[in-house]
């Protein structure tokens, strides 16, 4: 009995150990997805959506944008959802892909949701922009109205290509925003990042489907894409010697993800290492419109080439 009773109390202390390790998905309680990571002032900064569908539900309702922040990649503290769709007096529907990103001082947060059918525009995806003296916020509408309509963009003849925005600054100041669906799209940023400084390039990557996310490391410029792949989505890649192109197309560099269609890519360096965020379908009653945000080791060859991406329930270790 006495060995029965330590058997019991040494599986019982190993149990602490296990959840521990057992880090991904890294938010649970409560769906999130399209995950957007920055750093600032040492402060790892997420930003995700929000999934609020139930399991009956057929297709995507997601209710704000939220924030997140580490310090050592285990610990993250819930900053609540300082925007949504409702913060844009010209927006309705739901809050898709976004990213945040900050220049001299300010946080720019470029959205994707829908507009409203008046005389500005018929409807559709449209991209937004807010802002913050704060990575968490407060955030107002940056302009009070759209910065991307559906009418700006006729490659795609239907109606949600215009979603899924990425910001680059590039190390001359320029900056620049891709998005799409369908087609990638690119645009250069005024200095104020909230008007336009060029005209739109449609191109379309190899297997391209959706969220894009764009950076430069070591003098590569990196686009990274949720793609067809060989069943969709899965996450492909294309390197440049520019911001504009052209682009090589690299491969594939993560395969499916558990229990959901859609994946989508966020991309950081942070205290020596670099870091891949993604979402998938992995918690109890989760699924493709019920996604959560995870986090794994990325890692990139000697010629700057990225290694595939091994998808884990552990995660990351905690940054000591």
């Amino acid at each position: 009995m006495k060995n029965h009773t330590k058997l019991l109390f040494a599986l019982v202390s190993f149990l602490p150990a296990l959840q521990i390790t057992a880090q991904n998905p890294i938010i649970k309680n409560i769906f999130t997805a399209d995950p957007a990571p920055i750093v600032h002032k040492g402060t790892l900064y997420l930003y995700t959506g929000h999934d609020v569908a139930t399991e009956q539900d057929t297709n995507y309702k997601m209710a704000d944008w939220r924030v997140y922040s580490t310090t050592d990649m285990a610990t993250w503290k819930d900053h609540g959802a300082p925007l949504s769709p409702s913060t844009f007096s010209w927006a309705t529907g739901d809050a898709y892909a976004a990213q945040c990103i900050e220049r001299n001082g300010k946080f720019y947060w470029f959205v994707s949701t829908f507009h409203k059918k008046d005389e500005v525009s018929g409807g559709g995806a449209a991209i937004g922009v807010a802002v913050s003296d704060s990575p968490t916020g407060p955030f107002k509408d940056a302009i009070g109205k759209a910065l991307i309509i559906n009418e700006m963009t006729t490659d795609m003849t239907y109606a949600w290509d215009d979603i899924d925005p990425t910001v680059f600054v590039d190390d001359d100041g320029q900056a620049y925003m891709y998005w799409g669906n369908g087609s990638c799209k690119w645009v250069k940023l005024k200095k104020n990042m909230i008007e336009l400084d060029s005209p739109i390039t449609t191109f379309k990557p190899k297997n391209y489907i959706e969220g894009p996310w764009v950076y430069k490391r070591k003098g590569i410029y990196y686009l990274v894409y949720a793609s067809a792949g060989t069943k969709p989505e899965m996450i492909e890649y294309c390197t440049a010697k520019s911001p504009t192109g052209p682009w090589t197309y690299q491969g594939i560099i993560q395969e499916n993800v558990n229990n959901s269609f859609t994946t989508h890519p966020g991309i950081i360096d942070y205290k020596g290492k670099s870091y891949f965020f993604y979402h998938n379908g992995s918690l109890p009653t989760s699924g493709s419109y019920r996604r959560s945000v995870c986090v794994d080791y990325m890692y990139y060859n000697e010629d700057g080439t990225i290694q595939k991406i091994i998808q884990t329930t552990e995660g990351v270790s905690k940054i000591k």
